[in-house]
């Protein structure tokens, strides 16, 4: 997998390799910006396409190839 830039991930489309609650494919939301300018960016709010319910993860889990495919599979 290609390295991710959270600045960069903002609407990109996710796929919970187990899907819980028939809850499987996801978009990024929002990038969340850190409270001081030069902090890194740690967190993203993805929603569920099926029931539009959100969630803040740590962006990094995006890369676990366990957990997430990118795009919808």
């Amino acid at each position: 997998m290609n390295p991710l830039n959270p600045k960069k991930l903002n609407l990109t489309k996710w796929t919970a390799v187990k899907p819980v609650a028939k809850q499987k494919h996801f978009l990024v939301s929002k990038v969340i910006q850190p409270e001081l300018p030069n902090a890194p960016i740690e967190f993203v709010e993805i929603e569920s396409v099926f029931s539009k319910a959100t969630q803040i993860i740590p962006w990094r889990e995006l890369q676990n190839d366990e957990v997430w495919r990118q795009g919808w599979v």
